[in-house]
């Protein structure tokens, strides 16, 4: 997706060799216009799933969702990392591990939200080692749904995240899928296999 590698082109901050920072646009500050954009495309990718609930975690990947369920005209609903007191009602947990912030987060998705039978687009800002999407993936399968699709806005395709999905029979679509953050600069998935034929 042009528009997005655009972005992270103009206002994308390489951290270090694994850690890119987006947050004026897409996860601290959000861009309206491009997270339009982002649900029409992640809804035109996986318009042949018969999607019926989009699914992802609190909170970066919310603005993603949730433009891509108006575009598919189905409701989302957020995995909370958090539990409320209001939460007192039977519900689906798993664990899941945060590459950017180090930690292991209890998330919870309440089973009057997702029930049996559904079929659920994951959706979410990152993929680096696949652990908040297999983590949505396990929720699913507890609920009795099936996953029909991960929609990632930004791959770090230089970690096994995306290879372990895609391993795993999931059907992942990134939006932008980054090979290489050397010499400070991000360096695309596609940008690179053209370099090297």
């Amino acid at each position: 997706m042009e528009l997005l590698k655009e972005k992270i082109r103009q206002e994308g901050h390489v951290l270090n060799d694994k850690v890119l920072k987006v947050d004026s646009f897409l996860n601290h500050q959000i861009d309206p216009e491009l997270m339009m954009a982002i649900g029409e495309e992640f809804a035109r990718r996986f318009a042949d799933t018969g999607v019926t609930k989009v699914l992802t975690i609190e909170s970066s990947g919310i603005a993603a969702a949730l433009t891509a369920a108006l575009k598919l005209n189905v409701k989302v609903v957020f995995a909370r990392k958090k539990k409320s007191a209001l939460m007192n009602e039977e519900a689906y947990v798993t664990q899941v591990h945060s590459f950017t912030k180090n930690e292991t987060n209890e998330v919870t998705v309440l089973k009057k939200f997702l029930g049996a039978g559904e079929k659920i687009l994951i959706i979410d800002d990152f993929l680096a080692n696949g652990e908040a999407a297999m983590g949505l993936a396990r929720i699913v399968e507890q609920a009795g749904s099936e996953v029909v699709g991960i929609g990632i806005v930004i791959e770090k395709a230089f970690q096994d995240g995306g290879k372990r999905l895609r391993e795993s029979g999931f059907r992942v679509e990134s939006l932008a899928r980054i090979a290489t953050f050397a010499g400070g600069e991000v360096q695309f998935a596609e940008e690179c296999v053209k370099h090297q034929s």
